[in-house]
């Protein structure tokens, strides 16, 4: 079946998760919020699993469809003929609505080579947070080590479960709404309680967790299966002082244009944000693109002249296929995109 010419809606898709969180979400949707204490992260366009699950995390589309199914049977129509050059029929992107209701563990992902060599994976786990809303007196988040350290001072931690030393020994960064934080392959890191991020990441489930007692109940689910020692090689254990966190972080609420990138340069390789505000109508170039529709409400265009609804707590998936868009209203959208092809 070929990919639809039209951006499609797509529903909630919260899988179960080993930690507390889910209002924010819920209330961006608009949802009921009383069943949502473990529902504290919606994958959104996902055709990612969860890791060692066979269907847990992926998307269906409004025909029932697997998004996954979809993309596999028409993945020029769906993602683009250079898209399809450079990666093949995956969407190269997972995006995530994340609502931390307990500050998440102390974990870090493998790079493409180590996920290549150890999880027989195209990709890594490169991700990136764009903070959407924030709920408490301090909202912080947590993102490499202050000092340099060994790997046998780290392992030591790990083996005693020492929580408050390696959480403190993470740089702790204040955030608000509109600040944005690069996360490399490898960089330990920790969103605290209260945060509510837009996730991306490249498609994989591969989280290699230091802090894994009183979160997973089980080291094996830490270092998943490889044991630690060999999940260590994957972490970078050098020193992220104030000038180099600089490189990963953006701070761009105050950045009124029509469409702000959001990211730093260095997430360019692995995926693309642009918050999109019109104050006229905006055009949109052809790509696979998954849309977050954070308040307001908007009309999405197609050239044919199909129009789409948009209103707040709507997340959308949009077919390369769909062609030039335009975006118009008073809306505020995050656009989400896999990296561009190389050339």
């Amino acid at each position: 079946m070929s990919a639809p010419s039209a951006p499609l809606r797509l529903p909630a898709n919260q899988p179960a998760q080993f930690y507390r969180g889910g209002s924010a979400i819920a209330a961006l949707r608009g949802a009921s919020s009383s069943c949502a204490d473990f529902g504290p992260e919606d994958w959104v366009a996902s055709t990612t699993t969860l890791f060692g699950r066979d269907t847990d995390g992926l998307s269906r589309l409004p025909d029932g469809r697997w998004l996954r199914d979809a993309v596999e049977a028409d993945p020029v129509g769906w993602l683009g003929r250079e898209h399809v050059d450079a990666y093949g029929s995956s969407t190269a992107l997972l995006v995530k609505l994340l609502d931390a209701g307990q500050r998440l563990p102390v974990h870090f992902h493998p790079d493409d080579a180590f996920a290549r060599r150890h999880f027989d994976s195209h990709f890594g786990k490169t991700e990136a947070w764009i903070v959407v809303g924030t709920q408490g007196t301090a909202p912080t988040v947590y993102a490499g080590f202050r000092d340099a350290l060994d790997t046998r001072t780290i392992r030591d931690w790990v083996v005693d479960q020492d929580a408050p030393t390696m959480l403190g020994a993470l740089n702790a960064l204040p955030v608000e709404v509109g600040d944005t934080v690069h996360i490399p392959a490898g960089l330990p890191h920790a969103i605290g309680e209260g945060v509510f991020v837009v996730e991306l990441q490249q498609p994989t489930d591969f989280s290699l967790t230091l802090e894994w007692r009183d979160f997973l109940g089980d080291e094996k689910k830490g270092h998943l299966g490889l044991g630690f020692d060999t999940a260590l090689r994957a972490l970078d254990t050098s020193a992220w002082d104030e000038e180099r966190l600089t490189s990963v972080i953006r701070r761009t609420a105050t950045d009124d244009a029509p469409a702000v990138d959001l990211l730093a340069p260095a997430a360019r390789p692995f995926f693309r944000a642009d918050r999109l505000r019109p104050t006229a109508p905006l055009a949109l170039d052809p790509s696979f693109a998954v849309l977050v529709v954070l308040a307001g409400r908007g009309c999405l265009r197609t050239v044919n002249g199909e129009a789409q609804q948009l209103s707040t707590g709507d997340t959308w998936v949009v077919p390369y296929a769909a062609g030039e868009l335009e975006l118009d209203g008073d809306v505020t959208v995050i656009r989400c995109r896999p990296p561009a092809p190389r050339r």
